[in-house]
């Protein structure tokens, strides 16, 4: 079964539809502000914040946090999975 992961929460989804249906908790406009978006990467091992290169196991925890080199300042944007 096909995995599609949301890039802002790393909520797990069986379909694109699913996915895309619902209001996404940590999207960037606040919570429940927009709706989950693809991550449009590979599944791994671990994930990379573009922004700082932090490291997490999965999508969820990596964005869980603020990033101190957000392009919107220094805590003001999550981390956010590089491809």
């Amino acid at each position: 079964m096909a995995k599609f992961y949301c890039k802002y929460c790393g909520g797990k989804f069986s379909s694109i539809s699913s996915l895309t249906f619902s209001n996404c908790p940590r999207h960037p406009d606040g919570p429940s502000k927009g709706r989950h978006v693809l991550y449009e990467g590979s599944e791994k091992k671990e994930y990379l914040c573009k922004f700082c290169g932090s490291k997490s196991s999965s999508i969820s925890s990596l964005t869980f946090s603020n990033c101190p080199r957000h392009p919107n300042g220094t805590n003001k944007g999550r981390h956010q999975p590089a491809l």
